[in-house]
Protein backbone atom coordinates (compact mmCIF):
# COMPACT_ATOMS: atom_id res chain seq x y z
CA UNK A 1 0.00 0.00 0.00
CA UNK A 2 1.72 3.27 -1.01
CA UNK A 3 1.39 5.72 2.14
CA UNK A 4 -0.61 9.16 1.55
CA UNK A 5 2.18 11.39 2.17
CA UNK A 6 4.62 9.58 -0.33
CA UNK A 7 7.70 11.26 -0.60
CA UNK A 8 9.12 12.38 -4.16
CA UNK A 9 12.39 13.32 -4.77
CA UNK A 10 13.68 15.87 -6.37
CA UNK A 11 16.83 16.28 -8.91
CA UNK A 12 18.43 18.65 -6.53
CA UNK A 13 17.87 16.44 -3.32
CA UNK A 14 14.72 18.20 -1.85
CA UNK A 15 11.66 16.26 -1.06
CA UNK A 16 8.80 17.24 -3.04
CA UNK A 17 5.23 16.03 -1.63
CA UNK A 18 3.30 13.46 -3.94
CA UNK A 19 -0.46 12.97 -4.07
CA UNK A 20 -2.71 12.08 -1.59
CA UNK A 21 -4.27 8.90 -1.88
CA UNK A 22 -8.06 9.08 -2.41
CA UNK A 23 -10.13 6.80 0.38
CA UNK A 24 -11.37 5.27 -2.36
CA UNK A 25 -8.81 3.61 -4.19
CA UNK A 26 -6.36 1.17 -3.07
CA UNK A 27 -3.44 2.36 -4.31
CA UNK A 28 -1.54 5.11 -5.86
CA UNK A 29 -0.55 3.02 -9.00
CA UNK A 30 -4.92 2.71 -9.76
CA UNK A 31 -5.20 6.53 -8.45
CA UNK A 32 -2.71 7.81 -11.07
CA UNK A 33 -4.13 4.85 -13.84
CA UNK A 34 -8.08 6.20 -13.27
CA UNK A 35 -6.64 9.86 -13.70
CA UNK A 36 -5.06 9.05 -16.85
CA UNK A 37 -8.21 7.11 -17.83
CA UNK A 38 -10.94 9.89 -16.82
CA UNK A 39 -8.40 12.59 -19.17
CA UNK A 40 -8.37 10.66 -22.24
CA UNK A 41 -12.34 9.91 -21.83
CA UNK A 42 -12.88 13.65 -21.64
CA UNK A 43 -10.13 14.29 -24.87
CA UNK A 44 -12.93 11.39 -26.48
CA UNK A 45 -15.93 14.14 -25.66
CA UNK A 46 -14.24 17.01 -27.22
CA UNK A 47 -13.24 15.23 -30.19
CA UNK A 48 -16.63 14.16 -30.62
CA UNK A 49 -18.28 18.16 -30.28
CA UNK A 50 -15.61 19.23 -32.95
CA UNK A 51 -15.98 16.71 -35.29
CA UNK A 52 -19.86 17.16 -34.89
CA UNK A 53 -19.43 20.52 -35.54
CA UNK A 54 -16.88 20.05 -38.41
CA UNK A 55 -19.73 17.64 -39.93
CA UNK A 56 -22.31 20.69 -39.82
CA UNK A 57 -19.26 23.03 -41.65
CA UNK A 58 -18.71 20.52 -44.59
CA UNK A 59 -22.31 20.40 -45.33
CA UNK A 60 -23.29 24.01 -45.24
CA UNK A 61 -20.02 24.58 -47.40
CA UNK A 62 -21.10 22.01 -49.62
CA UNK A 63 -24.90 23.66 -50.00
CA UNK A 64 -22.75 26.89 -50.46
CA UNK A 65 -19.95 26.29 -51.97
CA UNK A 66 -19.41 29.24 -53.90
CA UNK A 67 -20.28 31.78 -51.65
CA UNK A 68 -18.13 30.34 -48.93
CA UNK A 69 -15.00 30.02 -50.86
CA UNK A 70 -15.22 34.03 -51.32
CA UNK A 71 -15.78 34.29 -47.38
CA UNK A 72 -12.49 31.84 -47.45
CA UNK A 73 -11.06 34.47 -49.43
CA UNK A 74 -11.60 36.87 -46.42
CA UNK A 75 -9.82 35.81 -43.95
CA UNK A 76 -6.30 36.83 -43.28
CA UNK A 77 -4.15 33.95 -44.54
CA UNK A 78 -0.97 35.86 -42.49
CA UNK A 79 -2.68 35.70 -39.33
CA UNK A 80 -3.83 32.47 -40.09
CA UNK A 81 -0.66 31.25 -40.73
CA UNK A 82 1.17 32.67 -37.53
CA UNK A 83 -1.38 31.45 -35.59
CA UNK A 84 -1.05 27.98 -36.43
CA UNK A 85 2.77 28.40 -36.60
CA UNK A 86 2.70 29.51 -32.79
CA UNK A 87 0.22 26.51 -31.40
CA UNK A 88 2.69 23.53 -33.35
CA UNK A 89 5.68 25.50 -31.36
CA UNK A 90 3.53 25.77 -28.14
CA UNK A 91 2.82 21.46 -28.20
CA UNK A 92 6.91 21.17 -28.78
CA UNK A 93 7.26 23.28 -26.12
CA UNK A 94 4.83 21.13 -23.76
CA UNK A 95 6.02 18.11 -25.16
CA UNK A 96 9.64 19.18 -24.29
CA UNK A 97 8.35 20.32 -20.47
CA UNK A 98 7.41 16.80 -20.11
CA UNK A 99 10.75 15.07 -21.11
CA UNK A 100 12.50 17.55 -18.58
CA UNK A 101 9.94 16.24 -15.77
CA UNK A 102 10.47 13.05 -16.81
CA UNK A 103 14.01 13.65 -16.14
CA UNK A 104 13.78 15.65 -13.35
CA UNK A 105 14.73 18.49 -14.53
CA UNK A 106 12.13 21.10 -12.91
CA UNK A 107 13.83 24.77 -14.24
CA UNK A 108 13.54 23.52 -17.35
CA UNK A 109 10.04 22.40 -17.26
CA UNK A 110 8.62 25.12 -15.57
CA UNK A 111 9.95 27.14 -18.66
CA UNK A 112 8.87 25.00 -21.27
CA UNK A 113 5.79 25.42 -19.96
CA UNK A 114 5.34 28.99 -19.46
CA UNK A 115 6.95 29.97 -22.98
CA UNK A 116 4.10 27.67 -23.99
CA UNK A 117 1.41 30.01 -21.95
CA UNK A 118 3.32 33.17 -23.57
CA UNK A 119 2.51 31.24 -27.25
CA UNK A 120 -1.19 30.75 -26.12
CA UNK A 121 -1.11 34.73 -24.82
CA UNK A 122 0.23 35.54 -28.68
CA UNK A 123 -2.68 33.07 -30.42
CA UNK A 124 -5.37 35.34 -28.54
CA UNK A 125 -4.29 38.25 -29.69
CA UNK A 126 -3.34 37.55 -32.91
CA UNK A 127 -7.02 36.54 -33.15
CA UNK A 128 -8.67 39.20 -31.26
CA UNK A 129 -6.84 42.08 -34.02
CA UNK A 130 -8.12 39.72 -36.67
CA UNK A 131 -11.97 39.49 -35.08
CA UNK A 132 -11.60 43.26 -34.90
CA UNK A 133 -10.73 43.34 -38.97
CA UNK A 134 -13.71 41.51 -39.07
CA UNK A 135 -15.90 43.33 -37.45
CA UNK A 136 -14.79 46.19 -39.12
CA UNK A 137 -15.60 45.08 -42.36
CA UNK A 138 -18.82 43.64 -42.42
CA UNK A 139 -17.70 39.64 -41.93
CA UNK A 140 -20.28 39.22 -38.83
CA UNK A 141 -22.25 36.26 -38.15
CA UNK A 142 -26.05 35.80 -38.44
CA UNK A 143 -28.26 39.08 -40.01
CA UNK A 144 -25.71 41.80 -39.08
CA UNK A 145 -23.25 40.43 -42.29
CA UNK A 146 -22.79 43.32 -44.72
CA UNK A 147 -19.80 42.31 -46.61
CA UNK A 148 -20.31 43.97 -50.67
CA UNK A 149 -20.06 40.71 -53.25
CA UNK A 150 -20.90 37.81 -50.88
CA UNK A 151 -24.30 36.36 -51.40
CA UNK A 152 -26.30 37.37 -47.98
CA UNK A 153 -27.05 33.68 -47.31
CA UNK A 154 -24.08 32.43 -47.74
CA UNK A 155 -21.73 34.53 -46.23
CA UNK A 156 -23.89 34.97 -42.83
CA UNK A 157 -23.66 31.20 -42.47
CA UNK A 158 -19.91 31.10 -43.32
CA UNK A 159 -19.30 33.65 -40.59
CA UNK A 160 -21.94 31.88 -38.28
CA UNK A 161 -19.97 28.69 -38.23
CA UNK A 162 -16.50 30.31 -38.43
CA UNK A 163 -16.89 32.73 -34.96
CA UNK A 164 -18.65 29.88 -33.45
CA UNK A 165 -15.87 27.31 -34.20
CA UNK A 166 -12.95 29.98 -33.09
CA UNK A 167 -14.35 31.07 -30.45
CA UNK A 168 -15.24 27.61 -29.00
CA UNK A 169 -11.46 26.77 -29.72
CA UNK A 170 -9.70 30.31 -28.39
CA UNK A 171 -11.92 29.16 -24.99
CA UNK A 172 -10.24 25.78 -25.11
CA UNK A 173 -6.65 27.80 -25.59
CA UNK A 174 -7.78 29.66 -22.17
CA UNK A 175 -8.86 26.42 -20.38
CA UNK A 176 -5.46 24.76 -21.37
CA UNK A 177 -3.39 28.24 -20.68
CA UNK A 178 -5.35 27.48 -17.26
CA UNK A 179 -4.39 23.78 -16.69
CA UNK A 180 -0.53 24.87 -18.40
CA UNK A 181 -0.11 27.43 -15.43
CA UNK A 182 -1.36 24.45 -12.81
CA UNK A 183 0.85 22.40 -13.79
CA UNK A 184 4.05 24.76 -14.04
CA UNK A 185 2.80 25.90 -10.40
CA UNK A 186 3.38 22.19 -9.57
CA UNK A 187 6.56 22.32 -10.94
CA UNK A 188 7.69 24.98 -9.78
CA UNK A 189 6.78 23.92 -6.08
CA UNK A 190 8.12 20.62 -6.48
CA UNK A 191 5.14 18.57 -6.06
CA UNK A 192 5.35 16.41 -9.21
CA UNK A 193 9.00 14.58 -10.30
CA UNK A 194 9.68 11.54 -12.78
CA UNK A 195 7.91 9.12 -10.36
CA UNK A 196 4.79 11.64 -10.55
CA UNK A 197 4.39 13.76 -13.54
CA UNK A 198 0.75 13.24 -14.10
CA UNK A 199 0.08 17.03 -13.63
CA UNK A 200 2.20 17.70 -16.55
CA UNK A 201 0.98 15.13 -18.87
CA UNK A 202 -2.32 15.79 -18.56
CA UNK A 203 -2.07 19.46 -18.86
CA UNK A 204 -0.36 18.58 -22.03
CA UNK A 205 -2.61 16.13 -23.31
CA UNK A 206 -4.98 18.85 -23.32
CA UNK A 207 -2.92 21.48 -24.97
CA UNK A 208 -2.01 18.99 -27.91
CA UNK A 209 -6.08 18.27 -28.17
CA UNK A 210 -6.31 22.47 -28.87
CA UNK A 211 -3.52 22.56 -31.43
CA UNK A 212 -4.75 19.32 -32.96
CA UNK A 213 -8.44 21.28 -33.15
CA UNK A 214 -6.86 24.18 -34.84
CA UNK A 215 -5.09 21.70 -37.49
CA UNK A 216 -8.40 20.92 -38.72
CA UNK A 217 -9.60 24.56 -38.46
CA UNK A 218 -6.95 26.02 -40.37
CA UNK A 219 -7.34 24.42 -43.29
CA UNK A 220 -11.21 24.04 -43.46
CA UNK A 221 -11.39 27.99 -42.90
CA UNK A 222 -8.28 29.55 -44.52
CA UNK A 223 -7.36 27.19 -47.30
CA UNK A 224 -10.22 25.21 -48.76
Amino acid sequence: MVAESALLHGSDGELAHGPKLAHHFETMEKQVHAARFGVWVFLGSESLLFAALFGGYSVYRTLNESAFALCSRELNLTMGTLNTLLLITSSFTVALAGYFIHHDKHRASAFMIFLSILMGFGFLIIKGFEWTADFHEGALPGKFFHLEGIPQAGGSQFFSLYFLLTGLHAAHVIIGMGLLAWAMNKVIRRRVSSRYDLPVEVSGLYWHLVDLIWIFLYPLLYLV
